[in-house]
This record gives structure tokens, C-alpha cells and sequence, in this order.
């Protein structure tokens, strides 16, 4: 492939990941670490670390699109920052554990256990009940610290902002969809950060990582990513606010499925 047509693939992966995380309050994530496994295997970069590459290079562009998202988000007074300040301490713990638990994993295992994140994600959007959820109260400090963490290590894992774990969260313990995925977006902030820096750790020293990377973070493919995700961000997070939600997470869920039927079937 030539440098243009790796450039325009990078775009496009990024205006997909920028459009989903102001939408879904997702972080961009479930997009972006198919996709480059996907384009960091098609180039031969990566070697025996091309998930862990796409998993670090996917937290470190979710930084720069969770802010605008989550700007976005505020605007419209979709933001409950205070459930973001009582998550947020379990969550970067929880985001450092996760990273150290990826550094240790074989490849084909993190990218197994990927494929049947996104399936198990994708199918409870497309089979999720129309009828109303019972409601349950909020957890008190000590609980939310604690589902912060889980949060927060599994999300560092995989390489996604978190919203497909908050969100239904959030909602089921009565908190407004919208508001919910606001919030959603301004947690995916701490996962991002602690979980690529717990990356760029890791995978410091590695042989078979190409060059111009930090650890397991891509700085050519993150930066080409940011130019697309952070302007289209906004445009979703406005959308989340007027167009029928819950057929488009149907429509998600559907394309969650899709992507983790390639990766676990693919070599």
C-alpha cells in the first residue's frame, strides 16, 4: 500500500472511531482496535505485538477524542461530574492493572479475548429488550470505586474509552441514557490516559516494534487518527441528542458482531 493510501485509511478509520465515540459515548475504541489489527497486519508492522500495538495506539488517540466528545457532551448539560469524580479513582487503577495484565498475554490470546468482547457487547445491543429495565439505587463511594476499577481494567485491556461498560451501567442504576453517555465520554478520559500510559510502559524495550513508537502506542497512526476523530466527535455527541438512538445501537451491535466474526476467525 502507498503512504496516500495509508494516510486516507487512517482518516477513515478515525472519522468511523470520532463519529461512534460522540454518538455512543464509547470512546471509538470497538472501531479502532479491529481496524488496526487489521491495517498494522496488512503492513507487517507489529510482529508478535500488532494487537497490543493497536490496543496502546487506540487508548492514546481516545485521550485527544474523549476531550471533544466530552466537550461536546457538556454543552448540552449531558455530563453528571459528579459520578465522574466518584469513578474516576478505581478507574486508573483499575486502567494500570489492565495494561499490566495485557503485557503479560500472549497476541493471539488478547486478540481472542477481544473478538469475544466485542461479540458479547455487539449481541446485548442487538438483543437487548425494548421494555423498561428495573432501576436499581447508585452504589455508595466505596462501590463505585470498585465498579470504577473493573471498568476501567477491562477497558485498558481492550483498548476502548469504556462506554459500552458504563453506559449500561449508569442506566440501570437510573441515570438518563443521554446523561449517561455523556458521562460515559468524560470517564473514558482517565481510562485513555492511565491505560496508554500503562502501555507505553509495558511495552517499552519490545523487539519487532516499528519505529517512531512509545512502548506499544504508534505515534504516526495515532496522530493520523486525531486529525479525523477529534473534529467528528462533536458532530456525533450532537446526533446522540436528536436521532433515534436506539435503532442506531441496533445497528452497532450488528457491526460489533460483524468485526469480532473477522478477528476470531482471522489468523
Amino acid at each position: 500500500m502507498s503512504l496516500l493510501h495509508d494516510f486516507a485509511l487512517l482518516l477513515g478509520i478515525g472519522a468511523c472511531s470520532g463519529l461512534l465515540a460522540g454518538l455512543f459515548g464509547v470512546g471509538g475504541g470497538v472501531v479502532l482496535v479491529p481496524a488496526l489489527v487489521l491495517f498494522f497486519a496488512a503492513l507487517g508492522v507489529g510482529g508478535d505485538w500488532v494487537t497490543h500495538l493497536a490496543v496502546g495506539t487506540s487508548l492514546a488517540t481516545i485521550i485527544g477524542t474523549g476531550v471533544m466528545s466530552t466537550l461536546s457532551h457538556q454543552r448540552h448539560g449531558g455530563v453528571r461530574w459528579d459520578l465522574v469524580a466518584r469513578l474516576a479513582p478505581g478507574i486508573v487503577l483499575g486502567a494500570w492493572l489492565g495494561a499490566a495484565l495485557a503485557g503479560v498475554l500472549p497476541e493471539p490470546w488478547l486478540k481472542r479475548f477481544f473478538a469475544l468482547f466485542l461479540a458479547t457487547i455487539g449481541a446485548r445491543m442487538l438483543l437487548g429488550s425494548a421494555q423498561r429495565e428495573p432501576r436499581h439505587p447508585l452504589p455508595d463511594t466505596a462501590g463505585l470505586w470498585g465498579m470504577g476499577a473493573l471498568i476501567g481494567g477491562l477497558s485498558a485491556l481492550v483498548g476502548i474509552g469504556g462506554g459500552s461498560l458504563t453506559v449500561p451501567f449508569l442506566h440501570r442504576h437510573g441515570v438518563a441514557l443521554r446523561a449517561a453517555v455523556g458521562t460515559s465520554a468524560a470517564c473514558g478520559l482517565p481510562i485513555a490516559s492511565a491505560g496508554a500510559l500503562g502501555f507505553a510502559v509495558v511495552g517499552w524495550g519490545r523487539e519487532g516494534l516499528p519505529p517512531y513508537t512509545t512502548g506499544f502506542i504508534h505515534w504516526p497512526a495515532a496522530l493520523t487518527i486525531l486529525l479525523a476523530s477529534m473534529p467528528l466527535a462533536p458532530l456525533g455527541a450532537r446526533l446522540a441528542h436528536r436521532l433515534p438512538v436506539g435503532v442506531l445501537r441496533r445497528l452497532f451491535g450488528a457491526l460489533l458482531v460483524a468485526m469480532a466474526l473477522h478477528l476470531g476467525l482471522s489468523g
